[in-house]
């Protein structure tokens, strides 16, 4: 299977860096802090959804400002500790593409999300994060904002995602989507393609833009 591309937009959390480890210590704390029972949060969906949309989901509005800047300080605070790390495949992947032809797009806040890319050397030209958008995923427009940044047709884009959030984001809008099993299983997963992380693909430059290919 081969797909034609003419750029690639990459959730960050779950598929390019694994900071799940992080995210539990993190929200587990935070939840304790704010008084939030297990029972509580464990009806919350966590994973590809911006901070401040979970927050609002679990306490008054008044509060949710605040409980958006802790949780931050406590997932930034966590990266130094070995709160990230990259995914198998990767850094090949990446260093194959050329830096205009892909963009990282992520649920994050643009701190957050610079600090764990930062603490594993990953430095994308392009960043869409959450105080980029109105509406975070599952809604399109942070794929949307990364195509339109990037110059290129949502159509003759691939959004690379983990979670069922950004899948439903990269689908309506109107983009092909690529799920890895990093975070759910694949029966969870509704994508074009679906693999086991990035090492399972190979990216080529072509005259037209770019080819993924499953590897032999």
């Amino acid at each position: 299977m081969k797909i034609h591309a003419h750029a690639l937009l990459f959730d960050n959390d779950g598929t390019l860096v694994s900071s799940l480890a992080s995210v539990d210590r993190c929200w587990t704390r935070w939840a304790t802090e704010y008084g939030i029972t297990a029972e509580e949060f464990a009806r919350v969906e966590l994973h590809g959804r911006p901070a401040a949309e979970i927050a609002a989901d679990l306490l008054p509005a008044a509060v949710v400002p605040q409980a958006v800047a802790r949780i931050e300080d406590l997932e930034v605070e966590d990266v130094p500790g070995g709160g990230v790390h990259l995914l198998p495949g990767t850094r090949a992947f990446l260093d194959a593409l050329p830096a205009e032809r892909w963009a990282v797009v992520t649920s994050a806040t643009r701190r957050l999300a610079e600090a764990r890319l930062d603490a594993v050397g990953i430095l994308p030209k392009t960043l869409v994060a959450a105080d980029d958008v109105t509406r975070g995923k599952p809604d399109p427009e942070p794929y949307l904002l990364a195509a339109r940044t990037l110059g290129v047709d949502p159509a003759r884009c691939v959004v690379f995602e983990d979670a069922p959030a950004g899948l439903t984001a990269g689908r309506a809008a109107g983009m092909t989507t690529v799920a890895l099993t990093t975070t759910h299983q694949a029966h969870e997963l509704e994508a074009d393609l679906v693999v086991e992380n990035l090492s399972a693909l190979s990216a080529l430059v072509t005259e037209d833009g770019l080819e993924i290919s499953l590897r032999d």
